[in-house]
């Protein structure tokens, strides 16, 4: 590192030094000092231009939850901040490591009318109290000499499961940093594992030794992913002998080609899940509190079984012993002290819901589903946005062997799957799709540009019918209405965005078997693709709330 070096380099090369090497972010007078250290920094560190400061922080969000690296998004101060919010909301909820980095008017000027003053001061907007709410930790350097400290602590609560922000005013970047203030943070500070407390531990096997004459299942969420403790989780299930059930943001934990697979659960997911833990003498419940989304249907099952819950958040269900500390070395304990155990009867009963036939024009879900994932290759990843689209990718697409699936549900915004999409295959150089509806692609689909931009392998599909189509299925269906406020004008998306990016190669779609064929062409695809598929806005997703009022 550099001796007296302004503070915005120091930021550069602390980030750096725990193996992150993207900054999204979009650019502005009170974050520029950053992206100039950037450029200083070298080529091992990259600079990444969005569209939007929405789709920067889901980019980050991306990023981080397919390679459990830190994501990191810069923006500027005012209107740029606040767009931040939504995205960081979602990986609060989901608890994903995100640092923001956020500039500020510099301090000399709040208070006194300072352009986008964010400070509190004199009846403005205060930004350390607005962030404070989306993340788990939220400070405004004052010093340069606070810095290290600071983005140390920043780094740490991120780490620990959700965004953290870091507010730096624009004269602060400046400053000079002396040599002994950058001594006080380390290169990257090493931590034991949290071990399971041993009278959790104890108990938890006291309650697998009690229940070991019957069959286990296990229901597996998004937590195995953020802990990267797939192999883990495979460690445990095939020691235990139980029948593993993911939750519909959590398909990528366990390999679906395997026999101890079950089917996802939820509010989008398979039916017969109930029926298969009623006949399990224990349920493991592994990386997931259990959130209504995730455990829809279930819950008068659920009140009936014996539960061990093994994660670092608490449960919604009634755990009978619930186990925390780090998640690979709690499976990795107890899967050296069980018995297996005979398998679940019948798992045959675990099928798909039972969806009304569509009888609009275009392509259908779950044959493009289907399409879809024959295409998959070994590595790939999946990002499904909100929406009909999401319940349809969550119910019916295959996840790949070692490939990612990520469907945002804690906040559930929509167009989150365009910036994330981007930000996983930029990290994780492996070609990833992003599916989306048409409504999603209004709000935030010109990232698009973005993926162009740096030639990022993404195959984007958008779902192209015309309509906020879930919303009109609840109109229809909860509201017998001959209205909708959710159908639009027809729009030629595939030709716009093929008219805007001479370059990326656009197709568009309205039959399954030209869908195909687009899809076989780009197999090999080095770049970008865009694909708008013509579909049905009266088509019912599969989405469990809706088929009980369809299939009464």
């Amino acid at each position: 590192m550099n001796h007296n070096r302004r503070v915005a380099d120091y930021v550069v090369e602390r980030i750096a030094t725990i193996g992150t090497n993207h900054v999204f972010g979009v650019g502005g007078a009170n974050i520029e000092d950053l992206y100039d250290a950037i450029d200083r920094f070298g080529p091992s560190m990259t600079g990444i231009v969005a569209k939007h400061e929405f789709g920067a922080a889901t980019m980050a969000d991306g990023y981080a939850r397919t390679t459990n690296r830190l994501g990191v998004v810069a923006a500027t101060s005012g209107g740029g901040a606040l767009n931040l919010v939504a995205a960081l909301g979602e990986s609060f909820d989901s608890r994903v490591p995100v640092l923001a980095l956020v500039g500020q008017p510099p301090t000399k000027f709040e208070g006194i009318g300072a352009f986008q003053d964010t400070s509190g001061r004199a009846g403005t907007l205060n930004a350390t109290t607005l962030f404070g709410q989306v993340s788990r930790w939220c400070q405004k350097a004052t010093s340069a000499a606070e810095v290290p400290e600071l983005l140390d602590a920043a780094i740490a609560a991120a780490r620990s499961g959700g965004p953290a922000t870091l507010l730096l005013p624009k004269d602060i970047q400046q400053e000079l940093l002396d040599n002994q203030s950058a001594a006080s943070s380390p290169a990257e500070p090493h931590s034991e594992p949290h071990r399971p407390d041993m009278p959790d531990y104890l108990a938890a096997q006291q309650l697998l030794t009690a229940t070991a004459s019957g069959p286990a299942i296990l229901i597996a969420g998004s937590g195995v992913a953020r802990a990267d403790a797939r192999a883990e989780l495979l460690r445990f299930a095939e020691s235990l002998g139980a029948g593993v059930v993911v939750t519909p943001d959590a398909k990528d934990v366990f390999p679906q080609s395997h026999p101890l697979f079950v089917g996802v659960s939820g509010v989008m997911g398979h039916r017969g899940i109930a029926e298969v833990i009623g006949d399990a003498a224990l349920c493991v419940v592994v990386g997931t509190p259990l959130t209504m989304t995730e455990r829809g249907g279930l819950d008068p099952v659920l009140a009936a079984s014996r539960i061990l819950h093994i994660g670092d958040r608490p449960p919604f269900v009634d755990a009978e012993t619930s186990v925390g500390g780090e998640l690979r070395e709690a499976l990795n304990l107890l899967a050296d002290n069980v018995t297996r155990r005979e398998p679940l009867p019948n798992l045959a009963r675990v099928r798909e819901l039972e969806v009304p036939d569509g009888s609009g024009p275009g392509v259908r879900y779950r044959p493009a589903m289907a399409a879809i994932g024959a295409r998959l290759r070994t590595g790939d990843g999946v990002f499904a946005d909100a929406g009909n689209t999401g319940a349809a990718a969550v119910h019916y697409l295959p996840t790949p062997d070692d490939g990612r699936f990520v469907v945002a549900l804690g906040m559930g915004g929509m167009g989150y799957a365009f910036g994330a999409g981007i930000g996983s295959a930029i990290a994780r150089e492996r070609r990833t799709y992003v599916l989306a509806g048409d409504g999603a692609f209004f709000m935030h689909g010109l990232e698009v540009h973005t993926a162009v931009e740096h030639q990022v392998p993404v195959t984007f599909i958008v779902f192209n019918n015309n309509a906020h189509a879930m919303c009109i299925t609840r109109e229809q269906i909860f509201f017998d209405a001959e209205y909708s406020f959710n159908r639009f004008s027809p729009a030629n998306i595939g030709h716009a965005v093929a008219a805007m990016f001479p370059t990326l190669t656009t197709r568009t779609v309205q039959s399954l078997d030209e869908l195909t064929r687009t899809l076989d062409e780009l197999t090999h695809a080095g770049g970008p693709a865009f694909v708008c598929v013509e579909c049905d806005p009266d088509e019912i997703p599969p989405f469990a709330p809706l088929m009980k009022e369809v299939n009464p």
